[in-house]
């Protein structure tokens, strides 16, 4: 026992010796005199390297194509641009709407939270209030289209 309460004794006298030593240094180190910086000569400040690249040319710009409408809707999948889709890539864009019905977040939707969101749907577009939805009210319940901007500035 007497070995144990020693031991604990000796490690905490230890861990204080060293505190203090590593507060001590970071003084010296606060203390200590900024770095010198070397002072460009004056002639030098103002100007800037130059280079005579003589008669190199750079690569051409690659030309822009424009894609079409099926090629665009395969690039907003194909994520990492290897021009194949996995099962994750094509996924990706449903877990958005998947996490607005998973309510408890456990990554399992169970029928309840489907049926609590479908019936809150239906509640909402269901504007007599009589159970049934007329053409008209279905019609509401139809996924919102944005709009394009008219110009792209």
């Amino acid at each position: 026992m007497k070995r144990v309460i020693l031991s604990a004794i000796a490690t905490l006298a230890l861990v204080g010796l060293g505190l203090f030593w590593w507060q001590g240094r970071a003084e010296v180190e606060k203390g200590a005199p900024p770095p010198l910086v070397e002072e460009a000569p004056e002639d030098d400040q103002d100007s800037l390297p130059e280079s005579d690249p003589g008669e190199m040319v750079g690569p051409e710009p690659p030309e822009a194509t424009e894609l079409t409408r099926e090629q665009r809707r395969f690039f907003r999948y194909d994520r990492n641009r290897d021009r194949r889709i996995t099962r994750t890539e094509m996924l990706a864009s449903r877990t958005d709407g998947f996490r607005k019905l998973d309510v408890d977040g456990n990554n399992l939707l169970t029928f309840e939270e489907w049926a609590v969101t479908t019936a809150d749907r239906f509640e909402g577009a269901d504007a007599n209030g009589d159970g049934e939805l007329t053409p008209a009210e279905f019609a509401t319940t139809a996924p919102k289209r944005r709009r394009k901007p008219a110009c792209r500035c």
